[in-house]
């Protein structure tokens, strides 16, 4: 299960992201997105849990739980979808 995690305190690292998930089950990943100029944080990132209900379990505890001094948003995330629009050109 793909979980998304906003309103991450920027000073979050993706082992914190993954050590707070474990209380739940197994976490398989744990990444922080960061922007690709600066390399700093966007605040927001994702946890992939391999068991649903532990992935189910987690998002129940885990939406609005206070890290780093900032409660959390967590929500199982959307199916990544092809970008609108394709290609256009006439061959």
């Amino acid at each position: 299960m793909n979980i998304f995690v906003a309103n991450l305190n920027f000073k979050v690292r993706s082992s914190k992201l993954q050590e707070v998930f474990e209380q739940y089950g197994e976490v398989s990943s744990a990444r922080i997105i960061l922007d690709r100029k600066t390399r700093r944080s966007k605040g927001y990132g994702f946890v992939e849990m391999p068991n649903e209900i532990e992935g189910q379990k987690a998002i129940l505890a885990m939406n609005g739980y206070e890290l780093e001094e900032r409660a959390i948003i967590v929500q199982e995330a959307n199916p990544r979808t092809a970008p609108a629009g394709g290609d256009d050109r006439a061959e």
